[in-house]
């Protein structure tokens, strides 16, 4: 954990805030690769992409607020605006960025399906960066384990605070007990998926619009449904399920049926 990266004075960084931003300007930067190499200028979509993210973690901050509600900000309403320190539920973010892109595409006529590829395909890069900051915030940590991978949080981080809560530690506890590193797994998963995009839209980007988005959806849809299983922070539930695996359930159904609507439109676009 080492939710400081600069604290000098009046000058401080957070680490969460710094891994946001490198991985902005990292899926910045392939998507400026992808525009190049499909003959679509970078430039028309500067102004989307800041808006999506704008409002991304507006929307991440938003789901976050409101599941956290009672525990951390019913008495502390002030730390709603400290996105900087951690605290972003993604499919918030998604949701409401995936509102700006349907908005800007009507308003410039733009087909939806072929910047949508694109677009999926670098999502997963930034999210790695942000899971990342997550780990050094100490935010999203896993259940409880004894696994060598395991970790142990210092006192004061969300994991020392749950567990001491739960009684399963006392006040005197210098650090957590070992929990999963869940941010890492899920780093490496999407840093994973976000190359398999990368071959899927170099290859299908023509010929088949939607499947890259179809398959981002599906692939990040088993991956955070998985990643749930192994979260030990709470989680608010929506029947047998969290909240984030009921969205996961709905993420995946979704990218099935892009998936199919692509194989049969061929080289059709929308």
């Amino acid at each position: 954990m080492y939710p400081d990266l600069i604290s000098i004075g009046f000058l401080q960084i957070k680490t969460y805030g710094a891994c946001m931003a490198l991985g902005f300007l990292a899926a910045w930067q392939v998507l400026s690769w992808l525009c190049r190499r499909t003959g679509r200028s970078s430039d028309l979509l500067t102004g989307l992409v800041t808006w999506m993210m704008v409002c991304g973690v507006v929307g991440a901050r938003a789901a976050y607020v409101i599941e956290h509600w009672q525990k951390e900000f019913a008495g502390h309403p002030e730390l709603i605006i400290r996105v900087d320190q951690g605290g972003l539920m993604f499919y918030g973010g998604l949701i409401l960025a995936i509102g700006v892109f349907l908005s800007w595409c009507r308003v410039k006529r733009e087909r939806m399906l072929p910047l949508a590829d694109m677009l999926t395909t670098v999502i997963p890069l930034g999210h790695a960066f942000g899971r990342i900051g997550c780990f050094f915030y100490g935010c999203c940590y896993g259940r409880v384990s004894q696994a060598g991978l395991a970790v142990s949080f210092p006192r004061g981080s969300p994991a020392w605070y749950e567990q001491l809560n739960a009684k399963m530690i006392d006040a005197s506890a210098r650090a957590s007990l070992p929990v999963l590193p869940t941010q890492l797994f899920e780093a490496a998963a999407v840093a994973t998926l976000f190359a398999s995009l990368v071959w899927v839209y170099c290859r299908f980007w023509k010929s088949r619009p939607g499947f890259t988005t179809g398959i981002y959806l599906v692939g990040y849809g088993i991956i955070r449904f998985g990643m749930e299983v192994l979260r030990g922070d709470p989680r608010a539930a929506i029947g047998p399920f969290s909240i984030g695996q009921a969205v996961s359930l709905a993420l995946l159904l979704a990218g099935v049926a892009f998936v199919a609507a692509s194989k049969k439109k061929g080289g059709e676009s929308t």
